[in-house]
């Protein structure tokens, strides 16, 4: 399935608003992930007070909405996507898991959101990752 084709329910695309508010997060998260990690590590803090946990289903479809507006989320940028999914999750009230980490062999680095204790939307295993650094729903 192309990432345009990221459907809200069958047969529909993302509402204009919906697309709006993910071209704002993915433009912020471009942005964002230029920092150094302790300073995108202060600004997710922030950002996530008074937010609820994120449902899995929830932090699923904000995923799916970031790579449908975005070409660099829908590719190899885990880190935007990451960043652009918590961030929409936040308009939305929300904050799932964000995470990056890295594994040895062979050597990687990679950023994933997860709720609901789980990985969301990721093709690949994240579980071979050691977390580096986390940034849960406030409790």
């Amino acid at each position: 399935m192309s990432p345009r084709q990221v459907l809200d329910t069958p047969g529909t695309l993302p509402s204009l608003p919906r697309r709006i508010a993910a071209h704002t997060a993915a433009t912020a998260a471009r942005a964002l992930a230029h920092l150094p990690p302790k300073y995108i590590k202060a600004v997710l803090r922030t950002a996530r007070i008074g937010a609820r946990p994120a449902s899995y289903a929830t932090a699923l479809l904000a995923r799916e909405h970031i790579t449908a507006v975005s070409v660099l989320c829908s590719g190899r940028y885990c880190l935007q996507r990451s960043l652009a999914t918590v961030l929409l999750c936040r308009l939305g009230g929300t904050w799932p898991t964000w995470c990056t980490g890295v594994r040895i062999a062979p050597f990687a680095a990679h950023a994933w959101v997860e709720a609901e204790g789980r990985p969301v939307g990721e093709p690949e295993d994240t579980a071979g990752y050691r977390p580096m650094l986390t940034v849960p729903p406030r409790s």
